[in-house]
């Protein structure tokens, strides 16, 4: 059964947020806390909070027919709730650090509780603090009454598990392109233009499918097989330019935004052009005409609406809604008017139907089409379409936030969904429910904006995501004050003192020096992240730091990855609040032991920190870390004691070192660790039995697994024990082994027990005289040997454990092999099926 179809006011779940944390605080714990709580201010905070939730549905709906009072009450409301939500996790973390631990007593512990008595003071302070905050909220709780909301019922969060269904198509599921299809390829197959270079513009509205245009033809078999090269880029508003080889090529530009003022800058990127062969051609998205004038070389394409009967097709289709089903005839006629509303635009007819998606209650249907917001929104007279505000409207209120975040990212950002999960994550924005993980119900919220259209996979890049330009106006319009986009320089935007998330883009010509100008205005800031969309040469800003440790004390997201760092101070430690740290691809060469003292910290990313020889000492006192990335980093050898991060739930790299504390063993408990897990210097292992402490066969959510010893020519007499008991759990799906020094290797290796398994790298196997028996893996698609120096000849076995050619094909689903290195050895092919 659907779930009912009802939204949920944006700041609903923001409130359940603070009320949950609220009930979860111990006043016993801490004095600070005991104190608060005889004052009655705890009691009072939850009291002013209990009475604003009920009216937030109504609020939101006032707020979206135009009544400005509510709109202001709203943003001071979030606004009061960022701050409770402040103060509460600093008395939280106070009590999570105040009781020395049994173990090693005054140590971590109390220094923690140092550190955040001095960044709260006295009680005194505390106590102003969180009197000043329940005084506005009790202010916010008496304006309620003057703007005449009304209480609903409060609903708990929407089953999050409804209608989940991927929105990724395929080229059967697009309706009504079929002739535009066929029109775009016969322009690109085209050979009698006497032009050398063909630019070919396709201009539509937003929404009205030119990407999905695109990436049709650009798949077509017949076009893919009449270029040497073809590439596919997204132009947005920058682009850099191309360089091509001597070759017939096929470039898509898409989502052009070029206009006489700044035709110099297409004169630039086609001159690498010239240089491709003659029948070349360039296929252009845009919206602009004047931007197809000033680069086509023929007529541009005009990409029109979509016809009424194939605006209800795709409706029906995506909608799940069957003629055969006993439903069809009566939400035919409200889902035709319904499709009326989108006005022919794919993007809206799709975000329509998956908000309605496999609900057949037609009182449902019948309260979204008589909705009066419909003629609120046309009223408002901006660039979203209704459609899309509606869906957004129906979104459940964590989802809104969710989705909020996202207008962070500059327009046509590729994300990657795990770690926009781990922002999520650390953002607070997701709650625990049972016994699930975070990053599993983060996954579910995306997979969620998925199946509503408000996320795209990517046309460039599979593994990565997209927001539609027209969602991304809808994310951004919400977003309101509290979210800020450094990248243009204009002299009207101005960062609000509300502001809690900045991201900086160094593509754009924002000056960064004038965002660390804002810091003091920004000083309740909780985000601040900084991407690099390939610019070349890092910021070399040493101070930058400093000035953000001073001044922006409730940091919960730091990224420095575009700097040029090779240090960071000591004063990272003071950041109690900081639970995202990213200073990937940066110069740093050490890390403060202060780092150790973030209590909270979840997510370290150091990847490629190539300079950096070793983690902090005291990493173990990091309990609640949930990801590190050190992929890429020099990190020699593990700190002590990293079984103690009980929570880690992503680990890229151990570094096996040489003392019982940081050994192999420490890595055994460490039973949660997901996705893919490096073991490096693999040498330090003594024997089998300490290869077994490491317990790798436990870990049943690690997909990828790579073994590395050290190179060393010489042969290591004990590593074939120490391979047969690091056997990995049957549902790896990686498996690459690099400097193993074994004469063979354990039967586990190409059991057809891993059924899963679908690629498996084996380098520098150098004293191996046989292969191991690899053909009974049913799955395995890519297959890698290299520098088997000693290996003589490759025989029946490894194609069948027991040598003969009876029963299936070895390697059935084989599709890539590379021997490199086999010197003088002869594969017989004749057990494949495919290879």
């Amino acid at each position: 059964m659907a779930a009912a179809l009802e939204g949920g006011a944006y700041l609903s779940s923001f409130v359940d947020a603070v009320l949950n944390k609220l009930s979860s605080l111990d006043v016993n714990t801490t004095p600070m806390a005991s104190k608060l709580a005889d004052q009655n201010l705890l009691r009072n905070l939850k009291r002013s909070l209990q009475v604003v939730r009920p009216v937030l549905d109504d609020a939101e709906q006032k707020q979206i027919k135009g009544d400005q009072e509510v709109k202001k009450w709203l943003v001071d409301l979030q606004d009061a709730l960022y701050m409770t939500d402040d103060l509460l996790d600093e008395l939280s973390t106070k009590a999570a650090t105040a009781t020395p631990t049994q173990t090693d007593p005054g140590n971590y512990s109390s220094w923690c509780s140092s550190v955040v008595d001095s960044i709260l003071g006295d009680s005194d302070v505390m106590i102003n603090s969180m009197q000043y905050i329940v005084d506005k909220l009790e202010s916010i709780v008496e304006e309620k009454n003057g703007l005449g909301l009304k209480e609903k019922p409060v609903k708990g969060l929407e089953d999050m598990s409804w209608r989940i269904q991927s929105s990724l198509v395929g080229s059967s599921d697009i309706i009504g392109r079929d002739n535009d299809k066929e029109a775009i390829i016969e322009l690109l197959l085209d050979e009698t233009c006497d032009a050398k270079i063909s630019v070919i513009p396709i201009v539509g509205m937003g929404g009205v499918g030119k990407t999905t245009l695109a990436q049709l033809v650009y798949n077509d078999a017949k076009v893919e097989g009449k270029f040497d090269i073809r590439a596919w880029v997204c132009v947005s508003e920058q682009f850099d330019i191309v360089k091509l080889m001597e070759k017939k090529f096929l470039i898509v530009l898409d989502d052009m935004w070029i206009d006489n003022s700044n035709s110099r800058q297409w004169k630039t990127l086609q001159k690498p052009f010239q240089y491709g062969k003659k029948g070349s051609k360039v296929l252009i998205t845009t919206r602009n005409d004047t931007a197809a004038d000033v680069v086509r070389t023929m007529k541009a394409y005009h990409l029109s609406l979509l016809s009424e009967k194939d605006s209800w097709s795709l409706f029906a289709k995506r909608v799940s809604l069957s003629p055969e089903s006993k439903e069809y005839s009566t939400l035919e006629p409200v889902g035709r008017e319904l499709v009326k509303k989108c006005n022919g635009l794919p993007l809206a007819v799709e975000s329509l139907a998956a908000l309605l998606r496999t609900n057949y209650d037609e009182r449902d249907w019948d309260n979204v089409l008589k909705s009066e917001l419909w003629e609120v929104f046309e009223e408002q007279n901006d660039e979203i379409i209704p459609a899309l505000s509606m869906s957004y409207h129906y979104l459940p209120s964590n989802l809104k936030r969710c989705f909020v975040y996202c207008s962070l990212f500059p327009k046509d950002y590729l994300f990657d969904k795990d770690e926009l999960v781990l922002l999520w994550m650390v953002e607070e924005l997701l709650q625990p429910d049972g016994k699930k993980d975070l990053e599993e119900i983060g996954c579910q919220c995306f997979n969620q904006l998925i199946a509503r259209s408000f996320f795209q996979s990517s046309s460039t890049y599979k593994s990565f995501y997209v927001i539609h330009d027209l969602m991304h106006d809808v994310a951004t319009t919400h977003a309101g004050e509290f979210y800020f986009r450094a990248e243009k320089h204009e002299q009207d935007v101005r960062i609000s003192n509300k502001t809690r998330h900045v991201l900086h883009n160094a593509r754009g010509n924002f000056p960064f020096s004038q965002l660390v100008a804002s810091c003091g205005e920004v000083k309740d800031g909780r985000t601040f992240l900084e991407i690099n969309l390939g610019r070349k040469d890092p910021f070399n800003m040493e101070n930058a730091p400093h000035i953000f440790l001073s001044q922006l004390k409730l940091l919960r997201v730091l990224s420095f990855n575009t700097f040029r760092l090779e240090s960071l101070p000591d004063s990272i430690g003071n950041l109690i609040h900081l639970r995202y740290l990213d200073l990937s691809d940066t110069w740093i060469e050490t890390l403060p032991e202060e780092l150790c003292y973030l209590y909270n910290l979840q997510t370290l990313k150091l990847n490629n920190c190539q300079h950096l020889k070793k983690l902090p000492l005291n990493m173990q006192d990091l309990k609640n870390l949930r990801h590190l990335d050190i992929e890429g980093a020099g990190i020699e050898e593990m700190p002590k004691g990293m079984s103690k991060l009980k929570d880690l739930h992503f680990l890229s790299d151990y570094v096996v070192g040489k003392h019982a504390d940081n050994g192999i063993k420490e890595l055994g408990a460490l039973t949660n660790i997901h996705e893919s897990l490096r073991i490096c210097q693999l040498e330090n292992i003594m024997d089998g039995a300490q290869a077994l402490e490491a317990r790798i066969a436990d870990k049943k959510h690690i997909t990828g697994l790579h073994l590395k010893w050290s190179y060393n020519p010489c042969y290591i007499d004990d590593s074939q024990d120490i391979l047969k008991n690091l056997r990995p759990h049957t549902n790896l799906r990686k498996l690459s082994i690099n400097e193993y020094k074994g004469l063979a290797f354990p039967n586990w290796l190409g059991h057809s027990s891993y059924k899963n398994m679908t690629k498996l790298y084996l380098y520098g196997c150098s004293n191996c005289l046989e292969l191991p028996s690899l053909g009974q893996l049913p799955s395995l698609k890519r297959l890698r040997l290299s520098n088997f120096y000693r290996l003589q000849r490759v025989g029946a076995k490894f194609y069948k454990e027991d040598g003969s050619s009876s029963g299936g094909a070895a390697f059935p689903v084989l599709e890539f092999l590379w021997n490199g290195l086999l010197r003088g050895v002869a594969f017989s092919f004749k057990c494949f099926s495919s290879a």
